[in-house]
């Protein structure tokens, strides 16, 4: 009895563990974000993978080696998520709503690399979008402006 009291824990502590092993950084959370738009359209151009390391380069203030291990590591999330919400909950409970909206402008901005927006894309960013509590128009007005740049 008393061995399977002791194992029960062990177990529990065991799950605990793996929980904290998996948790996903701001960083990694965003990044797995663009990789999808970027993965959207099943088209890795080289303009949008050099676009990718810009853009997480900027936005997190890192190096090129880090850069890499944060898009190895995000890629990684991504192959093995079933929906974006354990992403966009992390970045809702830490990002306020004009950082969110931010990063829906990255979105558009990865999505654009390639000079062309496949409708696949553009129902990705949407869906991220609703996920980070964007109202309409402040998804769509982020559209026009990455557009132009």
């Amino acid at each position: 009895m008393l061995a399977k009291i002791s194992k029960f824990f062990q177990d529990l502590n065991d799950v605990n563990n793996s929980e904290t092993a998996t948790a996903v950084s701001l960083e990694i959370a965003c990044s797995v974000l663009l990789c999808e738009v970027m993965r959207a359209d099943g088209h890795l151009s080289n303009t949008e993978q050099a676009t990718l390391k810009k853009v997480i380069a900027e936005q997190f203030s890192l190096n090129q080696a880090e850069v890499a291990d944060i898009i190895e590591q995000a890629l990684e999330h991504s192959d093995h998520a079933t929906d974006f919400f354990q992403f966009t909950s992390l970045i809702n409970s830490h990002y306020s709503i004009e950082q969110r909206i931010e990063i829906v402008k990255l979105l558009w901005k990865i999505a654009y690399a390639d000079g062309e927006l496949s409708s696949v894309e553009e129902h990705t960013i949407r869906r991220i979008g609703d996920l980070l509590h964007l109202r309409h128009s402040e998804y769509i007005s982020t559209k026009p402006k990455v557009k132009k740049q």
